[in-house]
């Protein structure tokens, strides 16, 4: 709680005999000037809007997961958001891990191949391309501003034909190129790592380093590159769910199973049970399923403090 501050020395540059000194007098505070720190108020309609976001976000999830416990017979008898009378989760890890020759842990291969290869390589470019659209000037900067901001506002579905037939014609389709080389490219998280590097580098400090003999690269890592850390892990967040997400782009590119990652050949055994003479195997996409979500739970969970900075940078300017 804030205290009044009080003072018997006069302001105005008076003595307290009443003599005159020419310099400014210490600043006084009046009673009432300062207010007790006031509490946040508490407001129903958003602790409503807050409840219902947290319903909508977890339903599914404990769905997911009481089902994943569930035989395939379970699933079809007992109720949803409750465990049926046999716990079979460990039994339905194990048969995802071995179904068709283990091919789910290929499929979790894949998927880190491309998001290593490309979630990884699109934060490497977004740091390079921001750091240098925020510090440095050069012709054509304007432009280049623009088509980020306009390549934003373009869906990826929407360039998926053409990309489909551009990598047609080069003979990239049903390799892991086919989905490396699009996901390099994120206009999204060039414009975050632009609008972060231009609040949280100062200026000075880089002429600073120059001043003292330091290149640009030198520059680079040992000033940019540490005050970029927040904003550098936020974009590995978003492009690494943008990644392990993706289920379009590889469904038109990809035609053999053994490049699928985990998005599409789960769907490809939720498929099974609607093609002629096909098994139904909805426990094990549901359990390959959660076994899927896990690892990026797991990764927001440790990366929480650095995705909060990095949404947060730039968001109130001094």
């Amino acid at each position: 709680m804030a205290r009044l501050a009080s003072t018997a020395v006069p302001s105005n540059g008076t003595e307290s005999d009443g003599r005159r000194t020419g310099r400014p007098g210490p600043i006084t505070l009046r009673p009432g000037l300062l207010r007790p720190d006031k509490k946040p108020k508490k407001s129903i309609v958003r602790t409503i809007l807050m409840a219902l976001m947290a319903l909508y976000t977890l339903v599914p999830l404990a769905w997911l997961v009481f089902s994943s416990t569930k035989t395939l017979e379970g699933l079809q008898t007992s109720f949803g958001l409750w465990f049926a009378g046999d716990f079979a989760l460990w039994d339905n890890i194990r048969l995802v891990l071995t179904h068709q020759d283990g091919v789910f842990l290929r499929w979790f291969a894949n998927t880190l191949l491309y998001v290593v290869v490309g979630a990884g390589g699109a934060t490497l470019l977004a740091l390079l391309g921001g750091y240098a659209l925020a510090k440095f000037d050069f012709p054509g900067k304007r432009a280049v501003f623009a088509i980020v901001i306009g390549a934003v506002a373009v869906p990826g579905t929407a360039l998926a034909v053409p990309t489909f037939l551009l990598f047609s014609r080069l003979g990239f389709t049903n390799t892991p190129w086919a989905v490396i080389i699009p996901s390099l490219i994120s206009p999204f998280a060039l414009y975050l790592m632009w609008t972060f590097a231009s609040e949280a580098i100062p200026t000075e400090l880089m002429e600073a380093a120059r001043i003292d003999g330091a290149g640009e690269f030198r520059t680079f890592f040992k000033v940019g590159l540490p005050l970029l850390a927040p904003g550098t892990v936020t974009v590995i967040l978003i492009t690494t769910v943008t990644t392990w997400n993706n289920f379009f782009l590889p469904l038109i590119m990809l035609r053999d199973p053994q490049w699928f990652p985990l998005t599409l050949g789960l769907n490809n055994w939720n498929q099974a049970a609607f093609t002629p003479g096909g098994q139904a195997l909805f426990h094990l996409v549901l359990t390959g399923s959660l076994l899927t979500v896990i690892p990026l739970a797991v990764t927001f969970l440790l990366l929480q403090r650095y995705w909060q900075n990095g949404l947060a940078a730039g968001a109130v300017k001094g």
